[in-house]
């Protein structure tokens, strides 16, 4: 009978509950793991916003090319030495190519002030025309030089495989980056950054 009135007093000593102190301690700790989240959830965000895009590093030289431009006259890659220059290679039946397209136009309306060139290099097939490029730069209002890889000498001196794909060429005439797919307009402002 003893152990009987016993047993309630100790089970009414453990159901207490919590005390102030140990609230106010849970509290603290709790808000104290928020701020720690938080402060490392900002400097991540802020880092993982410098980095750059997915591309493939490189280093080596630009090749002396020289190509025939959509209006008729001829670029020469050499001669663009002291900028940067986005070699990006395309072509008019190109879905992805299609969706870059007004993003690299947007890149080069932001940067080109800057010292950003572009230079799409159209690759041609046999159903391919001078016309359907025209059309196609005209329906995305393409302001930078379109040079003609008329017989796919471009395409082997870059080794270029799927597209599109585009090649970053530092000022002192050296590939640096290239990419393989599509790119932002935030993705060309990233690498120009890095190499200007």
């Amino acid at each position: 009978m003893n152990e009987q009135t016993t047993l309630p007093k100790r089970a009414s000593s453990q159901r207490r509950g919590v005390s102030r102190r140990e609230l106010i301690t849970s509290a603290a700790g709790a808000l104290l793991g928020v701020i720690i989240i938080g402060l490392v959830w900002f400097t991540v965000g802020r880092e993982g916003s410098a980095s750059l895009p997915a591309v493939g590093e490189l280093n080596r030289p630009a090749p002396d090319l020289t190509l025939p431009t959509l209006d008729g006259s001829s670029l020469r890659l050499a001669d663009l030495r002291g900028k940067v220059v986005l070699v990006n290679f395309w072509g008019t039946w190109c879905e992805p190519c299609k969706e870059e397209t007004p993003a690299l136009q947007v890149a080069y309306q932001q940067l080109q002030a800057e010292g950003l060139v572009i230079i799409g290099v159209n690759l041609r097939r046999q159903e391919s025309s001078d016309e359907a490029v025209r059309e196609f730069v005209q329906q995305y209002g393409v302001t930078y030089p379109i040079a003609l890889d008329v017989d796919g000498e471009a395409a082997r001196l870059f080794q270029i495989s799927p597209i599109p794909v585009s090649y970053f060429i530092d000022p002192q005439g050296t590939i640096r980056y290239v990419r393989i797919g599509t790119l932002t307009t935030d993705d060309v402002a990233a690498l120009f950054a890095q190499l200007r």
